[in-house]
C-alpha cells in the first residue's frame, strides 16, 4: 500500500498571509489534491514578540477566501514546546546532541575571531566533547546537535534536484535555548514527524535550514521527508518583491477586486507552467499540477497580467455566479459599504439582469462596482463631468424627440428599442452614435456603459422614460 501523502503549510502569524505565502500554500495544497493526499496547517508561531492573534485571524481568513481549505485544526507550534524539549533532551541522552555553557561574550569573540580570519562565524565546538562534571553550577545550557563534522549533508530536492552542503559549514547549532525553548530549527523537525508529514513545500530560503534539519532527522533515525524548495517570487523589475511590487496582504487582493479563482490561476503560473495554457479552472490546476514541474529560476510578479487574468475570468463566469460573489465582495472594496447599502430588492434584479453586459466591461469588481451607479442611483441622476458635457441644449432636443417614439412602444425590450432608435436615426440622417451618447447619459449619469439598449431593457419602461424626462426638464 503506497503512503498517503501529507503536505503543510506552516505560516509565522507576525503578518498577514503575503502572496508569496498563498502561492506556497497553494502549491501544497495543489499537489495534496492532485496525488489524493491532505493539507496541514500549522501556525508557527515560537516568535512570541512578534506573533499575534490578529495576523493569525489574517491568515486563516486569507486562505479560506482562496478556498484553499486545510485538514484537521490548526496545530499552534507554541503548543508542542514541551515535546520539542523532550526530544532535544531524548537527542542529548543518545550521544547526540549536548549542553553549551558558552557565554555571550564568549561566543561574540568566536565570532570576532572568525571575521578576522575571513571565515563565516561559526560556534567552535568547545563543549562538544566536555564532560558534564564541567558544568558551571546553577548555569542552565542550551543544547546543541552533534552535527557531523566531515563530508557532506545531501538534500535531494524535487525542484532543485540534489543540493550538496559540506558538513564543515554546518556548525553544532542550538536546538534548545538555555530557556528551554526550542529553536525554529528543531520545532519544525519535531512537528513535521510527529503530524506525519511527507512533502515539505516551501520558499527557496529555506534551502539552508534543509540541511540542518536533515541532520536532526538522522540524529532521531527518522525519515526525512521529501522537499521541494520553490523559487520566490520577484518584481517585474527582477528585484526582489517588496510592497510597491505587490508584496501585500491576500486582504489588499479581496479589496482591489480580483476573484479568488484568478488570482490563484495568476499564482499557480508564477513558476510552473502547463504547455501553453494560460487560463485554468482550480479543477485544471488540480488535475495538472505536479511539483516536479516547477522551475528552478524566480517568477516576476506583474500586476498587468494579474488584471487581464482577472478580466477574462470574469467574463468567462456565469453571470449569476459573478453576482453572487460581487455582491458578497462589495463590503470589501471601497466605499463598497455604501454602495452595498443601495442594492435593494430592485437594484439587485437589475444586477442580475444587467451583469451578462457589466462582465464585458470590467477587469476587476471594482471597476464593476463603478459600473453599477445607474442600477442603484435614485432621479434625478448625479451626471458625471463627462456626461454633463454631452447633455448640451442640441442633445436635450434630440432626447425630446426620442422619448416621445419611446413613449409610444408597446412591448419594452433591448430589440425594440434598438428599432425605433435606429428608424428615428436614419429619418434625421443621424448616425446612430449621435443618439445614443445623449442617451446612455440620460440613463446612467455617466459617460461611458453597458449597452445603451441593454440598459434600457434592464432599467425597464417607467425608469428609463422618467430618466430621460428628468434630463430634458
Amino acid at each position: 500500500m503506497s503512503e498517503k501523502i501529507v503536505t503543510r503549510f506552516a505560516p509565522s502569524p507576525t503578518g498577514f498571509l503575503h502572496i508569496g505565502g498563498a502561492r506556497t500554500a497553494l502549491f501544497n495544497w495543489l499537489y495534496a489534491r492532485h496525488i489524493g493526499g491532505t493539507m496541514l496547517l500549522r501556525i508557527e508561531d515560537t516568535d512570541r514578540e512578534r506573533s499575534t492573534e490578529a495576523a493569525t485571524a489574517a491568515i486563516l481568513d486569507g486562505l479560506s477566501w482562496l478556498g484553499l481549505t486545510w485538514e484537521g485544526e490548526p496545530v499552534s507550534q507554541m503548543q508542542g514546546a514541551q515535546r520539542h524539549r523532550e526530544v532535544a533532551e531524548e537527542l542529548v541522552r543518545l550521544g547526540k546532541a549536548y549542553y553549551c555553557y558558552a557565554t555571550p561574550a564568549e561566543l561574540e569573540e568566536m565570532r570576532e575571531k572568525a571575521r578576522a580570519e575571513g571565515r563565516p562565524p561559526r560556534y567552535d565546538g568547545r563543549w562538544r566533547n566536555r564532560p558534564a562534571s564541567d558544568a558551571p553550577a546553577g548555569v542552565a545550557g542550551a543544547i546543541r546537535i552533534k552535527a557531523p563534522t566531515e563530508g557532506e549533508t545531501v538534500v535531494h530536492d524535487l525542484v532543485q534536484g540534489e543540493v550538496r552542503f559540506p558538513n564543515k559549514d554546518l556548525d553544532d547549532f542550538i536546538i534548545l535555548r538555555s530557556d528551554g525553548s526550542p529553536t525554529y530549527m528543531h520545532a519544525v523537525v519535531v512537528d513535521d514527524h510527529d503530524m506525519g508529514v511527507t512533502h515539505i513545500i516551501r520558499g527557496d530560503d529555506h534551502l539552508t535550514n534543509a540541511a540542518r534539519q536533515t541532520i536532526i532527522y538522522h540524529a532521531m533515525g527518522w525519515t526525512v521527508p521529501k522537499m521541494a524548495h520553490i523559487p520566490l517570487i520577484h518584481g517585474a523589475d527582477g528585484a526582489k518583491l517588496s510592497k510597491r511590487h505587490g508584496a501585500l496582504g491576500v486582504e489588499a487582493y479581496r479589496a482591489m477586486g480580483y476573484l479568488p479563482e484568478a488570482l490563484l490561476n495568476y499564482l499557480v503560473r508564477l513558476g510552473w507552467s502547463h504547455g501553453d495554457d494560460e487560463v485554468m479552472s482550480i479543477a485544471q490546476m488540480i488535475e495538472w499540477f505536479d511539483i516536479k514541474d516547477v522551475n528552478k529560476g524566480a517568477a516576476r510578479f506583474d500586476f498587468a497580467k494579474l488584471e487581464a487574468l482577472n478580466g477574462v475570468h470574469m467574463r468567462n463566469m456565469d453571470p449569476d455566479a459573478l453576482t453572487d460573489i460581487f455582491l458578497k465582495t462589495l463590503p470589501w472594496l471601497p466605499d463598497g459599504e455604501e454602495i452595498a447599502a443601495c442594492f435593494d430588492e430592485t437594484a439587485r434584479e437589475r444586477l442580475q439582469k444587467a451583469m451578462p453586459g457589466l462582465k464585458e466591461r470590467a477587469k476587476t469588481l471594482v471597476e464593476l462596482a463603478a459600473n453599477t451607479y445607474y442600477l442603484t442611483a435614485s432621479r434625478p441622476l448625479q451626471l458625471d463631468e463627462k456626461a454633463a458635457t454631452i447633455l448640451d441644449t442640441d442633445a436635450k432636443a434630440l432626447l425630446k424627440q426620442v422619448l416621445l417614439h419611446f413613449q409610444q412602444l408597446d412591448e419594452w425590450t433591448a430589440q425594440t428599442t434598438e428599432a425605433v432608435m435606429r428608424e428615428f436615426a436614419e429619418n434625421m440622417g443621424l448616425k446612430l452614435g449621435k443618439l445614443a451618447q445623449p442617451l446612455r447619459a440620460a440613463l446612467t449619469g455617466r459617460g461611458t456603459s453597458p449597452g445603451v439598449f441593454d440598459v434600457l431593457d434592464v432599467l425597464g419602461r417607467e425608469e428609463s422614460l422618467g430618466r430621460i424626462q428628468d434630463q430634458i426638464d
